[in-house]
């Protein structure tokens, strides 16, 4: 395992991470969750990725159960939240709406995060989504004033636009507050646009770190959903049947059937060909691995012997076959 700053901050994080999405508590336990912290642990991953929103906030708890039991030093690992959704939903009124990044909200919405994994601080934070209804000056003030309190040490965005983080930063810059170091995006071999050429600018004028997520494409690259959806697969939740139907996108599926043939000249897993492709890009500070079985969870983390692997040769057939598909 290698580790890299995440953006310009002196933080390093493993190049690979493990995060909760869809997994923990729909269809991993708290026993199972300790099992897949410690593998990943042992093979040097130090950042665990989670949400508030996540299992309606049963995720934090169950990773927080995960971390009492296993008694690391707190030094030793990264843990991160993100807020926007919230998680009740009864009241329509305006002070209780949720999707929001009003300052009353992430107050309360990282206290909640804190209890519900029993620790002291998070080390990231994010603005899981953009609030549009939201002064972009009073969530920074907020997050910086979180960062302030010591309830958290470094903060950032999920899915911004490119314009917003660089307003984000800027207002942090011009009133001396705490500005976001990274940004969390999807980014796998059919989604790619955002990291490599809207962001293109950021990484350089204000050194913003990526904690990519979906390295998978919700398992399309795993080659599984070519032949339908399997039983026990994410797809197979009814939480999750909003996105069947691109799961089954009959080009993507075959184009995954080629690369197929790559990955067998390679000796590796499909999956570990697309961990490896977005692994290659020194951009990405970590890629957030999602595994609902110790066996998945392993072959992911040998994506590591797979990078050195692919050659621009190598690189130029992978996208000859993918980039026609991706956005």
């Amino acid at each position: 395992m290698q580790y890299r700053r995440l953006g310009r901050s002196g933080l390093q994080v493993s190049e690979l991470s493990l995060g909760s999405w869809v997994t923990y508590h729909n269809q991993v336990d708290t026993k199972a969750a300790t099992e897949m912290l410690a593998a990943a642990f042992d093979a040097g991953v130090n950042f665990f990725d989670n949400a508030e929103v996540y299992a309606q906030g049963e995720s934090e708890v169950v990773m927080g159960q995960a971390f009492k039991a296993l008694k690391w030093n707190r030094l030793d690992y990264i843990v991160s939240s993100k807020f926007f959704w919230g998680l009740t939903r009864e009241s329509n009124t305006t002070v209780n709406r949720k999707d929001t990044l009003n300052r009353k909200y992430l107050m309360q919405a990282v206290d909640g995060s804190l209890k519900r994994m029993g620790l002291d601080f998070i080390d990231l934070i994010y603005c899981h989504r953009p609030d549009p209804h939201t002064p972009i000056e009073e969530t920074v003030r907020a997050m910086s004033d979180i960062i302030t309190q010591g309830k958290a040490l470094y903060w950032g965005t999920s899915e911004w636009s490119a314009a917003d983080i660089r307003a984000a930063w800027e207002i942090a810059e011009r009133h001396h507050l705490h500005k976001p170091v990274m940004e969390q995006p999807q980014y796998h071999l059919f989604h790619r646009k955002r990291v490599e050429q809207e962001y293109a600018r950021l990484y350089e004028d204000i050194g913003l770190g990526l904690t990519t997520w979906s390295p998978l494409a919700s398992g399309l690259l795993t080659g599984k959903y070519r032949d339908g959806v399997p039983a026990g697969s994410r797809a197979s939740l009814e939480s999750m049947a909003w996105m069947r139907d691109q799961l089954q996108d009959r080009a993507k599926n075959a184009a995954v059937g080629e690369l197929a043939s790559i990955a067998n000249e390679l000796g590796c897993s499909l999956a570990q060909l697309a961990i490896a492709w977005i692994n290659r890009n020194p951009r990405v500070s970590t890629v957030i691995l999602g595994a609902s079985k110790a066996s998945q969870l392993q072959d992911n983390l040998g994506a590591l012997a797979v990078t050195p692997k692919l050659t621009p040769e190598i690189v130029a057939r992978i996208d000859a076959i993918t980039l026609p598909l991706s956005n």
